[in-house]
């Protein structure tokens, strides 16, 4: 098992037509993902085509999901129009939306996320690299890539990955892969401050999956997240998890990268979340080079 997609999973990309996302729908097509629909408004009833795949492109995400059976979308919207491409995948019911899109208004993720406090629908992101879970075997494709992680540094193993930093989650599932270890899926939420998953979502996603054996969560400074999903597995998850907190070098009250990634009071630092974690039993890394590390010393590896 892994969680949220897997290799059967069918997706649509929203936004295929674009620069952005037809590269990335080659990309996914390419490792293996069951990429069956596109949506561009206007250019319903053309093709995608890459590689010998002819995928076809509607104007709305119902038409896709009704004739292609896709249950997941991924979304490369520009951000003025973002907001609205996520709500259309609620109006279709999807399963899942995964908002690749950097630079959504805050106020229109209030707006969706108030929609969506009712509806079948589950957001990951926005402004994230999306969610992989690896294919099995030891080819480094087949699984089901929805985003803009590189495939290729992804193995099928046991290992949960949940970050709120793209590069991170990828120098994580690296790590992990050159020492053997593969991953059941790797979940990349975004860094917003507003966004529709969060670590505790997830922590509790993969405690409940009989694959994933350990998890590694990367966070950040800014917010309660982290912490949060901490005490959580404390009280509630069994299985050993690493952590590593991005921003210990930050200047108090400015804001670093992420929209999320701004110090709001003393317990938001990289210290005290990191001094927190360590209290709910969870192996920190004070150097991004040593995520897997820790987490294989906490295995007793």
């Amino acid at each position: 098992m892994a969680i949220l997609v897997d290799t059967d999973t069918r997706i649509l990309v929203q936004g295929i037509t674009g620069d952005f996302g037809s590269r990335h729908a080659k990309a996914s097509l390419d490792y293996g993902t069951q990429l069956v629909a596109g949506v561009t408004p206007g250019k319903g009833g053309q093709f995608f085509e890459h590689n010998g795949h002819k995928v076809p492109v509607f104007d709305t995400v119902a038409e896709a999901a009704a004739e292609t059976g896709a249950t997941v979308s991924a979304i490369f919207v520009p951000p003025p129009f973002a907001a609205d491409a996520i709500l259309e995948c609620v109006d279709a019911q999807l399963a899942l939306a995964v908002a690749i899109t950097e630079g959504i208004p805050v106020n229109d993720m209030i707006r969706v996320k108030s929609a969506m406090c009712h509806s079948k629908t589950r957001l990951i992101g926005p402004n994230c690299p999306g969610v992989v879970t690896p294919g099995r075997g030891d080819k480094s494709h087949g699984g089901c890539r929805i985003g803009i992680a590189p495939g290729y540094i992804h193995r099928r193993g046991n290992i949960g990955v949940v970050s709120r930093s793209g590069t991170l989650t990828y120098e994580a599932v690296w790590q992990l892969t050159t020492r053997g270890y593969g991953q059941s899926t790797c979940v990349g939420i975004g860094g917003d401050p507003v966004n529709g998953t969060n670590h505790t979502d997830v922590l509790q996603m993969f405690n409940d999956d009989p694959e994933t054996e350990a998890i590694i969560m990367i966070g950040e400074i800014g917010g309660s997240a982290e912490v949060d999903a901490a005490r959580w597995a404390a009280e509630n998850c069994k299985k050993p998890i690493a952590a590593f907190i991005a921003g210990a070098t930050a200047p108090a009250g400015r804001r670093m990268g992420h929209a999320g990634a701004i110090v709001g009071g003393e317990d938001d630092t990289a210290e005290a979340k990191k001094r927190i974690l360590r209290e709910c039993g969870i192996a920190v890394a004070d150097s991004p080079a040593d995520m897997a590390a820790a987490l294989l010393e906490r295995m007793g590896k």
